[in-house]
């Protein structure tokens, strides 16, 4: 009789290296995405440029510092990479807009970074009405036109997404 232990250790084991190869991709095709080489690439990131080229063919497992750090130079979520790698579940419903944001080959760099910050604006105001917090609407109050992260900042970013 096989040992379930055995089993389902040899199942993760196989499971492993396809997951490693899922992440390399990943983050080869983010950093195709950005225009950046490979060497451009781990030097943001502050790790070897042999080290990188292992994680991107799945020869290597990458700590979640790592990640952390390839995440910040391609300017995508830790969290995201960390999903990709099996650190972090993949949150149900919710899907990856930073991801999708940063692929889109019809925006420039300047667009994306100015979309991701209105976005993630909007997140973080949305947690914050999530902890109970409401906020009243300009048709609530029959107040005037509220400041929203979109039309706030520089006219640089307005003009990036529009433009």
């Amino acid at each position: 009789m096989k040992d379930p232990v055995r089993t389902e250790g040899a199942q993760f084991v196989k499971e492993l290296p396809e997951r490693f190869n899922e992440l390399g991709s990943f983050i080869r095709e983010q950093r195709s995405s950005a225009r950046l080489s490979l060497r451009r690439l781990s030097e943001l990131a502050g790790i070897s440029n042999p080290y990188l080229s292992q994680i991107e063919r799945g020869l290597r497992r990458p700590s979640a510092e790592i990640l952390q750090q390839i995440a910040k130079a391609l300017r995508i979520s830790a969290e995201t990479l960390y999903v990709q790698a099996g650190i972090l579940e993949k949150p149900d419903g919710d899907t990856d807009l930073s991801r999708h944001i940063f692929a889109d080959h019809h925006l420039t760099e300047d667009q994306r970074q100015a979309l991701m910050r209105i976005y993630l604006s909007f997140r973080h105001e949305n947690d914050d009405h999530a902890d109970g917090i409401r906020v009243t609407s300009p048709a609530d109050t029959g107040a005037g036109e509220q400041a929203s992260p979109a039309n706030t900042g520089s006219g640089n970013d307005s003009a990036a997404v529009a433009g």
